[in-house]
């Protein structure tokens, strides 16, 4: 049971129905983190607003799902690496056996997935402060700049996300339940 009020259209406040109302309509049912988050209109609204930012961003589909998923797994949110894997199954058509490496945190098969990956995780490691090889790294891949910068931006909007879903706990929609993620066990 989640910590804090799963809102529906006629529980939430007023300034989050137009949100909760958009989101149903993409989604065909309401995600728990929606309806969470529209406990507050405002960190609603920036979620859905930065994620239609993010959705703009010259990475690809794939690329950004790996941003997703890989932060969601290293932040420990469930939710999110669900949610993103029917993503990344469904509309970016990603092969299972890519997918669940990536969901493990694992060496990717794809070789620009993987600097994604690579990356991504870095940035997190060093809240933004990688290095020039890692950098360099990434760059040599054949990202720029801008793809630097986007990576960032999918890390900020992974967090709101994965950092929302840990702080109210919110179960698996059943929408989601065939995608459920539990992090691997590391060996010591």
């Amino acid at each position: 049971m989640s910590r804090l009020p799963l809102h529906t259209l006629e529980t939430a406040p007023e300034a989050s129905r137009p949100f909760l109302e958009k989101s149903l309509a993409a989604n065909g049912f309401l995600p728990n983190l929606v309806a969470s988050l529209a406990n507050a209109p405002t960190a609603l609204e920036t979620y859905l607003s930065v994620g239609a930012i993010n959705a703009r961003a010259s990475l690809t589909l794939a690329e950004r799902e790996v941003v997703q998923i890989t932060a969601a797994g290293i932040h420990g949110c469930g939710f999110c690496v669900a949610g993103h894997t029917a993503v990344a199954l469904k509309k970016a058509q990603l092969p299972e056996a890519l997918l669940n490496a990536i969901r493990d945190q694992d060496k990717l098969s794809d070789a620009r997935l993987d600097a994604v990956a690579v990356f991504t995780r870095a940035i997190i490691a060093t809240r933004g402060a990688v290095s020039d090889a890692k950098l360099a790294a990434f760059k040599a891949a054949g990202f720029d700049d801008a793809a630097a910068l986007e990576v960032v931006l999918g890390v900020s909007l992974a967090t709101l996300c994965n950092f929302s879903n840990n702080l109210s706990q919110n179960e698996l929609n059943p929408q989601l339940a065939a995608y459920r993620w539990e992090p691997k066990a590391k060996a010591a």
